[in-house]
């Protein structure tokens, strides 16, 4: 049975345009042009993924966003948010809330899908591994909980990946690229400012623990024990 994608835009040629491009791919696909509707769809349908427009004629899809997550059912349905405003403000936004991508227009409709493709291969891997640790940090993979000191963090879904990727080399640098390779699954040549706009947050959330996380300027991130002094 084919994965059911809902796409939530307000414009119908834009909508049309991914109908058709996701439906050539082999998906099945629903069309919402507004908020309302589109959580009617997700809590009835339970879609595989959600491309999610930002700016809807009823409501901020962000609001659209809080509601799916919410509910039980769609909770953790990924959220990829398609949106005409590009301003780094707005891409913060979008990943603090707990999109799993963030998409501007004009796009490549086909980039479009492999990123579609990236973001549900991410959400269904199972690693074979039950915990992983590293330095304050514990993180029960079969659970999706993250220990710091032994005190539960509430992450979001690439925040978890991100912390897992980190512990799983701790020691070693891993280039910004190569974090986006493994956490977002994405090779093509996509801008590494998500990657430390990721890195800020999630060391906000960990508190003094984010020392931990290390920056190596001019390559990238790395786990290790901080210096001290």
């Amino acid at each position: 049975m084919p994965e059911l994608i809902l796409i939530v835009d307000d414009e119908p040629d834009i909508a049309a345009a991914l109908d058709y491009a996701f439906s050539r791919e082999g998906f099945a696909t629903r069309v919402a042009h507004n908020g309302t509707d589109a959580i009617g769809i997700a809590t009835t349908e339970q879609p595989a993924l959600i491309l999610l427009d930002l700016m809807l004629p009823d409501m901020p899809g962000t609001e659209v966003f809080r509601r799916l997550k919410s509910f039980a059912t769609t909770a953790q349905v990924p959220v990829v948010m398609v949106t005409a405003r590009g301003d780094e403000i707005d891409r913060v936004v979008g990943f603090e809330l707990g999109a799993d991508d963030y998409v501007v227009k004009p796009f490549s409709t086909r980039e479009l899908v492999l990123r579609v493709r990236a973001v549900l291969r991410r959400s269904t891997t199972d690693d074979p591994a039950k915990h992983l640790s590293g330095g304050p940090y514990d993180i029960d993979l079969e659970a999706h909980r993250a220990f710091v000191g032994g005190e539960e963090v509430d992450l979001t879904s690439i925040e978890f990946k991100l912390l897992c990727a980190l512990i799983s080399c701790q020691g070693r640098v891993l280039s910004r690229q190569k974090l986006l390779e493994d956490v977002w699954d994405i090779t093509a040549a996509i801008e590494t400012r998500t990657v430390d706009t990721h890195v800020k947050r999630l060391r906000q959330k960990v508190g003094d623990d984010g020392t931990w996380i290390q920056t190596v300027r001019g390559v990238g991130y790395r786990l290790s024990e901080p210096r001290e002094g």
